[in-house]
């Protein structure tokens, strides 16, 4: 078993290690593959989980888990890794996470973005959104204040206030280590300018510019759907899928045709997000609104994470969309559901009932400021604020430094709770898996018609709850090929009618069925008959097969008797 925590964060190489040990130890259930390398040059790891004595995973629905794609949301990996484990230790054990490998496979990919987390993780860090590539310019001016740099070594990037007359914050009178807002008319005090922690290059002993990270890419901005031009959206790259990282998952993705469902593990706001991220719910295609809505719904029982939609509740302003994500893609270019897991919410954990997923960070009661701090206190022992301090800066002379440790308390779980709150998500990663459209053969007789002549017939279904091809989207854009039926003849047979290899249309599942159904008739749309006529030898076998591309394919033998 490998030696495994999780209320850590591993760098590359240790988590290298225990993903090489992992299929080293489950053979039976685990194959490490790398999909790609990192801008840098890092093998970008794939673990295909399923019990391959049952099935080789081609040749069954697959669900896809990613993780790590913005450089410090390492919460994200350490979750890959626990599903990973709770998938092989659970495996006999557990009912459902035994019929989840024997029938569907998994392809996790633990992290997405190896360079940038390396940097998140380093002794003494630096924050980029992303990858560690220049851009959008590799000569970009480096004047200003540098973004999320830790200046002293002490592996922190905190904040800096500097004392300046025209500052727009000052010390609240009875919490000395919080700042509040400076009344519009204000004057007499002492006030600040609060900065973000880094040097000022060239400074003219006057103006601070804060500049954006010379790597100011954002690869969920540069997936091909709804795509737009850094001259639209920040981030975005000079093309779709213009980055490796991006690419090494499109590439994956479109040569796995079995990939039902896609499960993206980001940071933070303790939600699960669904698309549409440009267009309003109005504006779905109904019947895929209504299962996505179920597909959380069951999100939300398992986990306690509230599913919400990116549009209507998670938009940075009110006046501008997201377009180029990764589950907008997976979704508009390929007809599967893509969820966006925000692990971990500071407010809520703090009692902070109410507060909006964004709006709260523009503006909210100094109160929630007071209880947030509490909370620190009593349950964090103090770990997640540091207590402003005197610092002499390289460039502005005296200032302190202190502040919320947001890459440690904010952007990712502290250690201490790491493990409750990323254990629920294994059970709804499994269970996602297993709505998964399945073919089952339901059927098959052989009728003697005389004079070494049979008529073979098969009956298969569709035994998972979503459809065959599992969204309306992928229907519109018709991604899918529908169930093909295929027969072999042994040797000196002849097929008098029916076709060697036919294709026989897209099989329902049970998603789109209402509930009182007695109006419309509870039809079977889910199952599709196939018929051959065979001239042959009698005690010949005949080998039938069925598949789907999403799911699944089956074997079975008749004997001409």
């Amino acid at each position: 078993m490998p030696n495994i925590q999780f209320n850590r964060f591993y760098r590359y190489n240790e988590m290298t290690r225990l993903l090489k040990t992992y299929a080293k130890e489950y053979p039976n259930l685990i194959r490490l593959e790398s999909i790609g390398k990192s801008y840098e040059g890092r093998e970008v790891w794939a673990v295909t989980a399923t019990n391959f004595k049952s099935g080789s995973d081609a040749e069954k629905p697959a669900l896809w888990v990613d993780a790590n794609l913005h450089a410090s949301e390492v919460t994200g990996s350490t979750a890959a890794l626990h599903l990973i484990h709770s998938l092989v230790t659970r495996y006999k054990k557990d009912e459902t996470v035994t019929r989840a490998l024997d029938t569907r496979a998994f392809y996790i990919i633990p992290r997405v973005n190896p360079d940038g987390a390396e940097w998140a993780l380093a002794d003494s860090p630096k924050e980029v959104r992303s990858v560690t590539r220049p851009y959008p310019y590799a000569d970009a001016p480096l004047d200003g204040l540098t973004y999320g740099e830790d200046i002293n070594g002490d592996g922190r990037i905190l904040q800096m206030r500097v004392v300046d007359p025209n500052g727009a914050w000052k010390i609240h009178p009875n919490e000395p280590r919080l700042m509040i807002r400076r009344d519009p008319i204000e004057v007499g005090g002492t006030y600040y300018r609060i900065l973000t922690e880094g040097l000022v290059k060239n400074y003219d002993g006057v103006t601070i510019h804060v500049r954006p990270p010379k790597e100011n890419m954002d690869l969920n901005r540069n997936f091909p759907a709804n795509w737009r031009p850094e001259s639209e959206q920040q981030g975005a790259g000079e093309f779709p899928s213009s980055e490796p990282e991006a690419r090494n998952l499109m590439e994956f993705i479109l040569n796995h045709r079995n990939i039902t469902g896609t499960i993206s593990y980001h940071t933070f706001s303790g939600v699960l997000l669904r698309g549409l991220s440009d267009k309003p719910d109005d504006e779905q295609i109904v019947e895929d609104l209504w299962t996505i809505q179920k597909i959380g719904a069951k999100g939300t029982k398992i986990t306690g994470y509230p599913d919400i939609s990116t549009y209507h509740e998670f938009k940075y302003h009110p006046k501008q969309v997201i377009t180029g994500a990764f589950d907008e893609w997976t979704y508009e270019h390929r007809g599967i559901f893509g969820w966006t897991v925000e692990f971990w919410n500071p407010v809520e954990q703090a009692g902070i009932k109410g507060a909006k997923y964004i709006d709260w960070y523009r503006e909210h009661p100094m109160e929630d400021d007071l209880n947030l701090l509490k909370w620190n206190d009593e349950v964090l022992n103090g770990t997640g604020f540091v207590n402003w301090y005197e610092y002499d800066h390289p460039q502005l002379g005296r200032v302190e430094l202190g502040g919320w440790d947001f890459l440690h308390m904010w952007t990712n779980v502290p250690p201490q709770f790491l493990e409750k709150e990323i254990s629920p998500f294994a059970d709804w990663v499994v269970w996602h898996a297993l709505i998964s459209p399945k073919l089952a053969l339901r059927e098959t007789k052989v009728t003697p018609l005389g004079a070494d002549t049979f008529r073979i017939r098969m009956v298969v279904e569709n035994t998972g709850w979503l459809p065959t091809y599992v969204s309306k989207k992928a229907l519109e854009r018709k991604v899918t090929r529908g169930v093909i039926a295929e027969i072999q003849l042994p040797q000196g047979g002849s097929l008098e009618s029916g076709k060697l290899r036919e294709e026989l249309g897209e099989l329902e599942g049970r998603a789109y069925k209402p509930v009182i159904s007695a109006e419309f008739g509870d039809d079977t749309s889910d199952r599709v008959k196939v018929e051959w006529v065979v001239k042959a030898k009698k005690g010949s076998k005949l080998k039938l097969t069925a598949s789907h591309e999403r799911a699944g394919k089956i074997h079975t033998e008749v004997v001409l008797k």
